[in-house]
């Protein structure tokens, strides 16, 4: 069975080699719950790189596919990947996610093929830079224990795999701003089919943002999630009520592991753009201009 590996890219020079050497140490041997072996071709999606991206793809043997940057959305790009895959399983990870173990893919893949879901999600988990606060909604948001399938709608497709033929059915929404993934969740869900979360297919999942890109990506998230739970609203006491909760929490950790000195700034002002972007997203960017969308893709 061919499985096509889906990896988005915009400057990804950090991390891309050892995401493309961890695919290519994947054990793809029986054990997969259709008595055989798997390959894997690998696709890359860039939307503009500038960096050594798209050479360290090459030197890795990845097929390169481009798209103009102002052609750019989460959904459109993975619909882009997907058009140019032969796999019958496609999985997806972000340009800056590293994969743990080389039983990543088939252990991903496994419930699809067993056939009891359509779409698998796997945990996510800080690596050796990412800052306290990004770990602690890492082990909030993928916990140690798989559910197979799970309650619910929740996904991300910085690490999951999708069965192709569900795709074509349903393909990904290109206009939404973020969570493409949950949005393909919920409408998989309320057609009756199912979603899995695999704790044992885990990545590193890395972030180097400024503090106006942390702001900008939840911000861009809580407009999207307008979509798809319009009922759900962040008032200015969430806000207020959110940061704190979360100052407090990665404190208490930070306290517990004894980091929290050389660490407190960073909560704080972490936590702070967390939770107005979420806010300002939410209440008061339900429209944006599309001369506005290139701005948040790349801020």
């Amino acid at each position: 069975m061919l499985v096509t590996i889906i990896v988005r890219t915009y400057n990804e020079e950090r991390y891309l080699g050892r995401l493309l050497d961890a695919i290519a140490a994947q054990d793809l041997g029986g054990g997969t719950g259709d008595g055989g072996g798997l390959q894997v071709e690998t696709i890359l999606v860039d939307s503009g790189s500038t960096d050594r991206t798209l050479e360290i793809a090459q030197a890795h043997g990845a097929t390169i596919h481009r798209i103009a940057p102002e052609q750019f959305s989460f959904g459109r790009s993975l619909n882009f990947g997907c058009e140019r895959a032969a796999g019958e399983v496609l999985v997806f990870i972000s340009g800056h996610c590293v994969p743990v173990g080389s039983a990543w893919v088939r252990t991903l893949i496994d419930p699809i093929l067993k056939r009891e879901v359509v779409l698998t999600y796997g945990r996510q988990k800080g690596g050796e830079t990412s800052s306290l606060s990004e770990s602690e909604v890492f082990a909030k948001l993928y916990p140690e224990q798989s559910a197979i399938p799970q309650e619910g709608f929740f996904c991300n497709n910085a690490n999951a795999a999708l069965s192709a033929a569900v795709w074509r059915q349903y393909r990904f929404d290109e206009e939404l701003l973020g969570l493409e993934d949950m949005h393909l969740a919920k409408r998989l869900v309320e057609s009756g089919l199912r979603v899995g979360y695999v704790a044992e297919a885990p990545i590193l999942h890395y972030h180097h943002e400024s503090w106006a890109q942390v702001r900008r990506r939840y911000e861009r998230e809580a407009i999207a999630l307008q979509r798809i739970r319009p009922e759900w609203h962040v008032t200015f006491l969430d806000f207020t009520r959110y940061f704190a909760a979360g100052v407090l929490l990665d404190s208490a950790r930070g306290l517990q592991e004894r980091r929290w000195l050389r660490n407190v700034s960073h909560i704080v002002m972490f936590r702070l753009m967390q939770f107005w972007g979420a806010y300002s997203g939410n209440h008061g960017h339900r429209r944006m201009a599309e001369r506005e969308k290139r701005r948040y893709f790349y801020p």
